[in-house]
């Protein structure tokens, strides 16, 4: 680990688009819990194609009829918050796929220490998130 890196807890959660929640995106209520929740981050990414259980493969090329497409929505922070954060998935998304991966998140600044903070090498921070208290990244 680098000196400006430490241990975080990435959880994906992969998801139909047209998944919902109380007439809601499935994707954009796991966002906003998360982000009441206070973890440092999340974001959702948009397949272009993919198979999930069903086998069924949807796909975002122009003569295919499926609009269903793969999204993933990805949050990291420290395992025990985003440990904490999983029984709140399981009234959400209860048939989905979540997965979690140990990761190292590097620390804003850590770039600049090495490129002097110019270039693409430059660190962007997780955004703050947390509460009063306890540790985030």
């Amino acid at each position: 680990m680098t000196p400006r890196a430490r241990r975080a807890l990435r959880l994906t959660v992969y998801l139909g688009e047209d998944d919902t929640w109380h007439h809601r995106p499935l994707y954009s209520e796991i966002v906003r819990r998360a982000h009441a929740a206070g973890l440092a981050g999340a974001s959702v990414f948009r397949g272009v194609e993919g198979f999930g259980a069903g086998s069924r493969i949807h796909t975002s090329r122009l003569l295919s009829l499926s609009e269903d497409l793969p999204v993933a929505v990805v949050v990291v922070d420290t395992e025990e918050r985003v440990r904490a954060f999983l029984p709140q998935l399981e009234d959400l998304a209860p048939g989905g796929l979540t997965t979690l991966e140990e990761c190292e998140v590097v620390l804003p600044g850590a770039a600049r220490e090495d490129t002097g903070g110019t270039g693409p090498g430059h660190a962007v921070g997780p955004g703050g998130g947390g509460h009063e208290g306890e540790e985030s990244l």
